[in-house]
């Protein structure tokens, strides 16, 4: 907001001389509006007196219990929302100088001020300080930006995929809390075999946290399976990279892990505590049975999954996501599993764009990746 001085504003005056406090307070009384004054005469009572309400600082240097740049800098400190302005004498101009480059928005010398400049002074110095901050939310934004893109490309993969026989699709959608990031993950790799392994994950929670924890697992799962550790081993690795590197005891993962055998006609799954996937196989739409395999990752130490089994055949669709979509109300009630199932049927394929705009807005964040091959 613009400062003036024809609104009444709440100053802080540090000055140890009497005679000085009173002609600073004198030529203040003048404004169209005189502001509310409080005089303190040394650095110990400049720390009980700031506050939030302080919106400009005038201070003298030359104080009992501190001077020069350090004095400055207790009260830069102490009230990070406030302008300062400093008061020099005549012999001290160079420390005037000194304090803005230190992070002043001004200074006076004493001896030239009058009513007229010192009003332009302190309006000055609180608008240099409204830019100052304004300019620091920006830079902040843009780095908080920069980060989220970083933790975003990290969440969403290029998938290592060479065959031309399997439709691969994707998609990553925040939720309707507003947060961009969050912990769904997700990934395709295809090892020298001709296995096409499939991961989509949930990190429980919202945040930059989760989301750089589920950029961790994603990566630690890739460099996992293309080293050739699958099943239970790569679980529990990633059970063991998730408890040390969660932010607190009570944060758990679950995932769906599908591993599409070289011929592309069948799949081992385990599932970790996440939604089944959906299957359609020749023209016909359900979950994966058996699913959950066993708990999500983060809970219990010595924790084990059951490998499914899946038949594929030469058409088929499977789709692995997120409990974003099935926590979506659709029509004022909760999706579920078997809402979504009914979906696909009705639509004839897994068409998760279709899906999507059939739940309409999004109670928790989405991630999912559809598999096919053939017609389905």
């Amino acid at each position: 907001m613009t400062a003036t001085l024809d609104e009444t504003l709440t100053l802080l005056l540090v000055e140890d001389d009497a005679g000085d406090a009173f002609l600073v307070e004198e030529l203040l009384m003048q404004a169209e509006a005189p502001p509310r004054i409080t005089w303190v005469r040394s650095l110990e009572e400049t720390k009980a007196q700031l506050g939030p309400q302080i919106q400009c600082v005038l201070v003298d240097l030359s104080l009992p219990d501190a001077t020069g740049l350090e004095a400055l800098q207790h009260v830069l400190d102490l009230a990070p929302h406030a302008a300062v302005l400093v008061l020099t004498g005549l012999r001290d101009v160079h420390v005037g100088v000194a304090a803005v480059q230190a992070g002043a928005q001004d200074y006076l010398v004493k001896q030239d001020v009058d009513a007229r400049l010192l009003a332009r002074a302190i309006r000055y110095a609180m608008e240099r300080k409204r830019a100052d901050l304004a300019q620091r939310r920006l830079v902040e934004a843009e780095l908080t930006a920069k980060e989220n893109a970083r933790l975003e490309n990290g969440l969403l993969p290029v998938p290592l995929l060479r065959t031309r026989e399997l439709r691969h699709a994707t998609r990553y959608l925040p939720g309707s809390q507003g947060q961009r990031l969050a912990g769904d993950f997700l990934d395709t790799v295809q090892t020298p075999d001709g296995s096409v392994h499939v991961i989509v994950g949930d990190v429980c929670g919202h945040g930059p946290d989760e989301a750089a924890l589920g950029v961790a697992l994603r990566i630690a799962w890739r460099t996992l399976v293309l080293a050739g550790q699958t099943g239970d081993l790569l679980l529990r690795t990633l059970d063991t990279l998730l408890r040390a590197e969660r932010r607190a005891p009570e944060i758990f993962t679950t995932l769906c892990m599908a591993t599409i055998a070289p011929d592309l006609a069948s799949a081992r799954m385990r599932v970790a505590g996440h939604p089944p996937p959906v299957l359609v196989r020749d023209g016909v739409v359900e979950v994966v049975e058996g699913a959950p395999s066993g708990p999500p990752l983060g809970i219990f130490p010595d924790a084990q999954w059951a490998v499914l089994d899946v038949p594929l055949g030469e058409r088929w669709s499977m789709m692995l996501y997120t409990d974003g979509l099935i926590e979506a109300a659709v029509g004022g009630e909760l999706l579920g599993v078997e809402g979504l199932v009914e979906l696909v049927r009705l639509h004839g394929a897994i068409d998760i764009d279709r899906l999507i705009g059939e739940v309409g807005t999004l109670k928790d964040d989405l991630a999912a990746v559809i598999v096919s091959r053939g017609e389905t």
